[in-house]
């Protein structure tokens, strides 16, 4: 797409922003409720994710418990609850079930999908490009909405009787498709589906919106390769959500009519008490393969934002051009290709071909390629430069520690051989929790702090900020290094008490750690709530330009105006990584400063 295209584009914007300028007074329902304001809506989305990732925290809490300790009373957990599911104070064993399904439900899809993207490519892809908003502001409101609708819907399903989804976050059929299962599989699994249903289409209705406006809303100069690599990675990750994201939906359509209008997709030669099935024929193999055909992409859909963020925070507070600027854009398009044909690798217990899953292996294996040079990239811009500790920055360099740590576990998952004696255990469990959850938490509270002056005006508190960070990074490893012993020693996931194994009775302290890890991240993160909250109101008040970045939102006024950008839309001369570059006054260049006579662009052109 030419950069001229692009100039027509934004001299259209231009006269569109103008002209709002001048008009009345919004009503407050559609400034802050049903707005079409990008800025407005990352903010949605950001408060809903943290609001689910409270939720999702709680749940956690309630089943560590019960596996540090199994079958004690606990009145926290009757006092949450209630009598139905901890009669006595002892959690209900359906329920741990269904708390361990929407715990990982939504960390995955509402938390570090719908949080993640939905608020950084809001916030920055209209302002880093140069544009007055995002395409349609109208689909983008809706995106939001069905976001905040499908959240609401996997939280509610808490107050019927039955119960929520109870079949782990994979929702796996035969117990998924069976409602006479069990209490799990009967109405909150429809609730789990729909809520599902209303996700995707918000997903696909974000993601068209992000590719058009990346490639169509550019402004004057801001050709691809002077894109900050943030922008890149929302882009890949918008391409991998509508690529992918339809098939899950196929999947939980077939799910539900198996459910609900006697079909047999996934059932096949099933008794249950005692009576054989009337639907045969179906294979439970084929949700296997439709899920996890969204589900592998699905966890770059969650890591490569977080990698971009990562790449901008690390690049402004080392005060250096980021290392291998084009080699980080073809480690994520790579990523982004090679995440498509993995999946298999999630299957080797089903009865795979073994070429066939070897295959699988070489594919899962070269994937671990664009991720070390997105690592040594990160580690040579840090090396040698002048680095600020700012909470941003310390939660960028910790996303780089649990990416490498996590990845290294990666890689005996990935070998088949290795896979069948791990496979289903704690190991599984230790190593994408550290890969991709808490690497993504990381970078998202690394672009909580980063861009919080750009979201709501203010600064947060830098001490609090600090507590936050080496609280949660010393228990997320607390919490999930010990689990890879766990998962060695054979100890399967998702069982509500080990004690019928007594081979598992040493292991027990090893759980009890676990769990004072988890509850010392859980009181962490209230530090961060608290801080969030009160700095939206009581924050010190936030300059134009805080960290001294080159990139294009730093500068748009203060105040928030519709549009971005009063008068014309900024002309872009360099690429965004012009730190310390010699003979400059200053160590940082705007991406609006012309090129001196002589100067080479950073970016290749």
């Amino acid at each position: 797409m030419s950069d001229n295209h692009g100039h027509h584009e934004s001299l259209a914007h231009d006269s569109h922003g103008h002209h709002d300028e001048h008009h009345h007074e919004e009503h407050w329902v559609s400034k802050y409720v049903f707005s079409m304001d990008h800025k407005t809506i990352s903010r949605q989305f950001l408060i809903t994710a943290v609001i689910m990732a409270f939720l999702a925290m709680m749940m956690s809490f309630i089943f560590r418990l019960q596996l540090a300790w199994p079958g004690e009373h606990f009145a926290i957990i009757n006092f949450i609850m209630g009598d139905k599911w901890g009669k006595d104070g002892v959690l209900d064993p359906g329920m741990y079930m269904a708390l361990v399904t929407i715990h990982g439900t939504i960390m995955v899809f509402m938390v570090l999908t719908g949080g993640l993207s939905g608020t950084f490519s809001n916030l920055l892809i209209p302002y880093q490009i140069g544009a007055r908003d995002m395409a349609s502001g109208f689909l983008n409101m809706l995106s939001y909405w069905f976001f905040f609708l499908s959240s609401v819907i996997m939280i509610s399903a808490f107050f019927i009787e039955t119960g929520p989804a109870s079949g782990g976050w994979t929702v796996y059929p035969p117990l998924s498709a069976l409602p006479q299962a069990m209490d799990g599989s009967r109405l909150g699994m429809t609730f789990w589906l729909v809520s599902m249903t209303f996700f995707i289409v918000s997903s696909l209705l974000g993601g068209l919106n992000y590719i058009v406006t990346i490639v169509n809303l550019r402004t004057k100069g801001m050709s691809m390769t002077r894109l900050p690599l943030t922008i890149w990675a929302f882009l890949v990750t918008a391409i991998l959500g509508v690529l992918s994201f339809p098939v899950l939906l196929s999947a939980a359509l077939l799910l539900i009519f198996d459910r609900s209008f006697g079909t047999s997709f996934y059932l096949s030669d099933i008794y249950i008490g005692g009576q054989a099935l009337e639907q045969t024929g179906g294979s439970p193999i084929l949700f296997e393969h439709l899920f996890w055909f969204l589900g592998h992409p699905e966890v770059y859909i969650i890591i490569l934002p977080a990698l971009g963020i990562t790449s901008e925070i690390i690049s402004v507070n080392s005060r250096k051009p980021i290392f291998g600027y084009r080699a980080m854009i073809g480690s994520i398009m790579a990523i982004g290709f090679l995440s498509f044909i993995v999946w298999g690798h999630h299957m080797f217990l089903t009865g795979m071909n073994p070429f066939l899953g070897s295959v699988f292996v070489f594919t899962t294996l070269l994937i671990a390629i664009p991720s070390a040079v997105k690592a040594f990239n990160y580690i040579t811009t840090l090396w040698k430069g002048n680095i600020q500790y700012t909470p941003a920055m310390l939660f960028a360099i910790g996303l780089v520690s649990t990416f490498i740590s996590g990845g290294l576990t990666g890689i005996i998952l990935a070998d088949s051989a290795l896979d069948i004696n791990v496979h289903d255990t704690y190991f599984v469990v230790a190593h994408f929790h550290i890969v991709m959850g808490v690497s993504a938490i990381l970078g998202m509270c690394a672009g909580v702090y980063h861009w919080y002056p750009k979201l709501f005006l203010r600064h947060m508190n830098k001490k609090l900020g600090y507590i936050h960070f080496w609280g949660t990074f010393i228990s997320a490893y607390g919490v999930f290094f010990p689990m890879h012993f766990l998962g060695l020693a054979g100890v399967p996931r998702r069982y509500y008490s080990n004690s019928a194994f007594p081979m598992f009775d040493n292991l027990v302290n090893i759980n009890i750690f676990i769990t004072c890890f988890a509850i010392l991240a859980a009181l962490v993160q209230v530090v961060f709530l608290f801080n969030f909250f009160y700095s939206m109101f009581r924050g010190p008040k936030s300059v134009q330009n805080p960290w001294n970045a080159n990139t294009l939102e730093w500068t748009t006024p203060m105040a928030h105006t519709h549009g971005n950008w009063p008068g014309a839309l900024p002309v872009v001369h360099r690429w965004p990584y012009d730190y310390s570059k010699p003979g400059k006054e200053f160590d940082f260049v705007q991406q609006t400063v012309p090129l001196a006579e002589g100067e080479v662009d950073g970016g290749g052109h």
